[in-house]
């Protein structure tokens, strides 16, 4: 997650000019494989198991805690009644699936389209031991192998941004949750009639393998059309802003070593400009062009 400007930016201002453009989901499982190596070095990804912002609160002292925060976070705004089964929608390297097992004693499947973040995720499960509750998969959360009425929860962390058919995952959600299922989320949305002239959004999300980032009630509005019913909102953009600050000092400190390793090494595509993205995120945020929000679902 680090910056500058030279060459590969070619790549890059031809994807900005093409606003329209759309990843797949090969693209998205090639990100977080080409860049896993980023999270292990600048993520304390084997310590936190978490590929997601940070909560601070006033009494938060290290990013590692930051980075558990946001877990508890969502089980509190979700609430903590009895929930057997729960899909861990986007995964990542397992962190909140582990999370929801040993704190609800819950059985969770943890689902992602990365190979290398399943084979992470796995690795950390038989060293903890929690195979009995927690169980990972490669698959899309928009097209699931699942049975109907499966699950009691859906929860994914700012995995669904990457989503490029928002109505397609609603119509799954409601297929496999159970009645009175709910979804929650946490995640960025735009903030409604901001001018952006530097086109910081658009430059973040094509370093990061985003889809174009919604309005809170525009992505409202497509779930409630397929059927959910939504409860609340909760916004922690003010807490999660040290992260985003963490990031785009880590950037700035990366981007000349970065930039030497790609002169001399045949680096992919997503590695060779990830480290740009945390100035886009950063400047984004401060000049209020999204929010961080949490957003509670459920099915009638």
């Amino acid at each position: 997650m680090l910056f500058c400007c030279s060459i590969p930016n070619i790549w890059l201002i031809l994807l900005v000019l093409k606003d329209i453009l759309l990843f797949t989901n090969r693209d998205i499982a090639d990100y977080y494989n080409q860049t896993l190596e980023h999270y292990e070095q600048w993520w304390k990804l084997k310590k936190a198991m978490a590929v997601h912002y940070g909560v601070w609160y006033p009494h938060t002292r290290s990013f590692l805690q930051a980075l558990k925060n946001t877990n508890v976070a969502m089980l509190d705004f979700v609430g903590r009644s009895k929930k057997t089964r729960i899909l861990d929608a986007g995964c990542g390297v397992g962190g909140s699936s582990f999370f929801l097992a040993t704190t609800l004693h819950a059985k969770v499947t943890g689902i992602t389209l990365s190979e290398r973040q399943l084979t992470f995720a796995n690795n950390q499960l038989n060293s903890l031991n929690l195979n009995h509750l927690v169980d990972f998969r490669l698959e899309d959360y928009a097209e699931t192998s699942f049975n109907e009425a499966t699950f009691d929860l859906i929860w994914a962390i700012e995995s669904l941004t990457s989503a490029q058919d928002k109505t397609k995952f609603a119509k799954e959600a409601m297929r496999i949750l159970k009645p009175g299922g709910v979804l929650v989320l946490a995640d960025y949305f735009k903030v409604d009639d901001r001018s952006d002239p530097h086109q910081w959004l658009n430059k973040w999300r094509l370093t990061w393998s985003l889809a174009p980032i919604l309005t809170q009630n525009e992505f409202v509005d497509t779930l409630e059309k397929e059927g959910l019913i939504f409860d609340q909102s909760l916004d922690l953009t003010k807490e999660i802003s040290p992260t985003s600050r963490r990031m785009y000092y880590a950037s700035l400190g990366g981007a000349l070593p970065t930039m030497i390793y790609n002169l001399f090494h045949d680096t992919s595509k997503f590695a060779k400009i990830h480290y740009k993205s945390g100035i886009y995120q950063y400047k984004a945020l401060r000049e209020e062009l999204w929010r961080y929000q949490l957003l509670k679902f459920h099915k009638k």
